[in-house]
């Protein structure tokens, strides 16, 4: 099985931070989307970012940026659906998806979402802890593509909905003091990802 091709959700609004792009938040000196690309990159084939708007604003970090090809804005799925697409076009059948606010998730993501896929027999893994399913940490296949593509058209915005209609599984991961899929939303929890680093 050839590597998968990363994906970075960085789409989302950040309302309950004041809006604008969470990942250039700074956390401990480096913006937050740094730390995401270290966990990431040395588990994928390559790597890409999505997100809408002017992309120059992440010129720094030398990736290319995926915008949505949903209108409006779709969720997640939307940013799942980019990164598809970028994949199909490179020839690689699957993408590992990660959230740019998430700066602790686990250094071996990639293989345990592809060791539940070959051990359930499964299209789509979700990253599970004892919190519960973590829907923008997955692999998903390209082949599923055009059937997301109609979903989201149809309306469809909730991540769960689309995946349990699917093959799918979970690959359950250890949650300690604090799940490593913990995800910055608040000026809280940014102080709370500092004191964990």
């Amino acid at each position: 099985m050839r590597q998968p091709l990363g994906v970075i959700l960085a789409g989302g609004l950040a309302r309950r931070m004041g809006g604008g792009d969470k990942g250039l938040i700074p956390l401990v000196g480096r913006p937050l989307l740094s730390h995401v690309i270290d966990r990431l990159e040395p588990q994928v084939a390559g790597l890409a970012l999505n997100a809408n708007g002017d992309p120059a604003r992440f010129d720094d970090f030398n990736l290319p940026v995926l915008a949505d090809s949903i209108d409006g804005f779709a969720g997640p799925l939307a940013g799942v659906l980019a990164g598809l697409d970028w994949a199909a076009s490179q020839g690689v059948d699957t993408i590992v998806t990660a959230a740019a606010d998430s700066p602790f998730f686990p250094c071996d993501l990639v293989p345990q979402l592809q060791l539940a896929a070959d051990l359930d027999a499964a299209e789509i893994v979700l990253a599970e802890t004892s919190d519960g399913r973590h829907p923008t940490f997955g692999l998903w296949p390209t082949a599923l593509r055009d059937d997301l593509r109609a979903a989201l058209t149809g309306g469809l915005r909730k991540v769960v909905a689309w995946t349990d209609a699917h093959p799918s599984t979970t690959a359950l991961f250890p949650a300690g003091d604090l799940d490593p899929f913990f995800n910055i939303n608040t000026p809280q929890d940014l102080a709370r990802a500092k004191a964990a680093l």
